[in-house]
């Protein structure tokens, strides 16, 4: 987990948002959310909104309304520790490894949709516009932690609960895990289940007391190493190999074959001398930005504005670095370093590809202590033959497994939202395994399990446990922590004090949204 960050979250709830224009359907009036400005956030406060169905736009951190938008955007989230690559992502990495190794610039068409657009976030973007928070900051800097500690315990002679919130960690057996050599994945069958199979029918099916069929090259490759044994003398480390060596030779040997190549296989193989290209993968943090950041800004302002004006047609005057940087570079996460999270820490970053010196393509993520969120990509048209969108998504699929090497609990990576009402943007669920956020209970539930019930209604409780309620609901709303007039208090004191209409309804719907854990430790402000 991620060292508590310096200062708490602090946010302003704007409610439920009128309906706007939809990305997907293009109804007028029909996506619906709650919205908040964060001014602040740790990214554990983040990893838990995101985990309660969140997703933020520079800034902006919104909750699509499931039950009543007009496309309902599922969180997604990969197991990318489990993840195999498909028939389509094996092409995009092929095609990448000939254009960089041999200069080769087939322009196959991908199978798959490329993972890059993500216009929830582009509309939710513009939206966020209308509800930016103008806060001074002087509001938002709290008094003393003497004077804070104080007013939160003034109620405690009325017998009500005690202000003061001590943030509680989060037990390591509440989130799931990637799976241990010996525990099932979510969504695939037991290790340990026995596969029956059913008699063929005549005339069809293969012919069960014959061997299975096999492939050409593994039956040439065996005859080869048998051969081989049988007419000199093998050594292992120097002693001769026994016939049970021999088995298990020829055993590890088939195994190998057989085993299907992951994502490093193709990004981590060796190129030769005379490469025509040379690709290679910058992380810089955003926010606050770095050295590295400020340095390759306008590069990369360029490459943004290119993509938005040809890919998705915007006017030239639309793009501009003052949305780019609200909507791309800030962020409300607060830079986060632990003994035992990733070198490069916590936080907002631009993992940037560099293609013989210059820069082609900006995938932005959060690093957060359980998974990589992908928030945006967007590349240089000129290089659209190279399925980007796919690629990026797959290094960044492989750059979360090799944050996991130092950071343990990180293993999974979010892809924001999935809308199955869009075939296009189903494109999401080929990332296999992945599970999708069940909108009522917060549980994880496989893709597999999903899909048919999609097929039925566009929004669905995915938890089939009718008894099944959210673990994490509200249960204490005198206990959700407050920031008025600089001073930090529970909501049960801030009550007493406030002067004018009630806004309980409002404080009630906040704290429903964002769970009790994250209603305790981030700051609601309250002018």
């Amino acid at each position: 987990m991620a060292a508590a960050g310096g200062s708490p979250s602090i946010v302003e709830y704007f409610g439920g948002e009128d309906g706007y224009r939809c990305g997907y359907c293009k109804n007028e009036t029909g996506n619906l959310s709650h919205g908040m400005w964060a001014h602040s956030m740790t990214v554990q406060d983040y990893q838990d909104l995101i985990d309660r169905g969140w997703r933020r736009s520079g800034k902006y951190v919104y909750k699509p309304i499931m039950n009543q938008t007009c496309c309902p955007q599922y969180t997604i989230r990969c197991q990318a520790l489990c993840f195999q690559t498909s028939k389509s992502h094996k092409k995009v990495l092929k095609k990448m490894l000939k254009f960089i190794s041999k200069g080769d610039v087939s322009k196959l068409v991908s199978e798959e949709e490329p993972m890059d657009s993500h216009i929830d976030d582009v509309v939710a973007c513009d939206f966020a516009y209308k509800s930016e928070s103008h806060v001074s900051q002087s509001e938002l800097t709290p008094l003393s932690v003497d004077h804070t500690e104080r007013v939160e315990n003034e109620d405690e002679d009325t017998g009500e609960t005690k202000g003061e919130v001590n943030v509680q960690k989060v037990e390591a057996g509440s989130l799931q895990r990637c799976a241990d050599k010996d525990t099932p994945v979510p969504g695939e069958p037991s290790r340990t289940a026995k596969i029956v199979h059913a008699p063929p029918k005549p005339g069809k099916g293969a012919d069960l007391s014959k061997p299975p069929c096999r492939k050409a090259k593994d039956i040439r490759k065996e005859r080869k190493l048998q051969k081989l044994l049988q007419n000199q003398m093998c050594t292992f480390e120097g002693s001769p190999l026994q016939a049970g060596d021999q088995v298990f030779l020829l055993q590890n040997s088939k195994s190998k074959t057989n085993q299907p190549k992951t994502i490093e296989d193709f990004v981590f193989v060796s190129l030769p001398d005379d490469a025509p290209h040379k690709l290679e993968v910058r992380v810089v943090r955003s926010s606050p930005p770095s050295s590295q950041f400020k340095a390759t800004f306008q590069e990369s302002y360029q490459v943004y504005k290119r993509y938005q004006m040809v890919i998705h047609k915007d006017p030239p005057d639309k793009p501009t670095i003052n949305q780019f940087t609200r909507f791309l570079c800030d962020s409300p996460l607060e830079a986060e370093n632990a003994p035992n999270g990733p070198e490069c820490g916590y936080g907002s970053f631009h993992q940037q590809y560099w293609l013989d010196g210059k820069i082609i393509a900006v995938g932005v993520i959060d690093i957060l202590p359980y998974c990589v969120s992908s928030v945006y990509l967007y590349y240089d048209p000129d290089y659209s033959f190279l399925s980007l969108g796919v690629y990026s998504a797959l290094r960044e699929i492989a750059f979360t497994r090799q944050l996991h090497e130092k950071a343990p609990d990180l293993c999974f990576y979010y892809m924001g939202f999935y809308i199955h009402s869009c075939p296009k943007m189903r494109y999401k669920g080929q990332y296999r395994p992945s599970d999708l956020l069940c909108p009522e209970t917060y549980i994880w539930t496989p893709i597999e399990q999903c899909l048919p019930l999609l097929e039925h209604s566009k929004y669905c409780r995915f938890n089939q446990d009718v008894k099944a309620v959210d673990e994490g609901r509200i249960k204490e709303l005198g206990r959700v922590r407050v920031l008025h007039k600089r001073t930090v208090m529970p909501y049960s004191v801030y009550k007493k004090r406030r002067k004018g209409p009630s806004d309980e309804a409002s404080v009630q719907q906040y704290a429903s949204l964002v769970g009790q854990t994250c209603s305790e430790r981030m700051l609601l402000f309250r002018s």
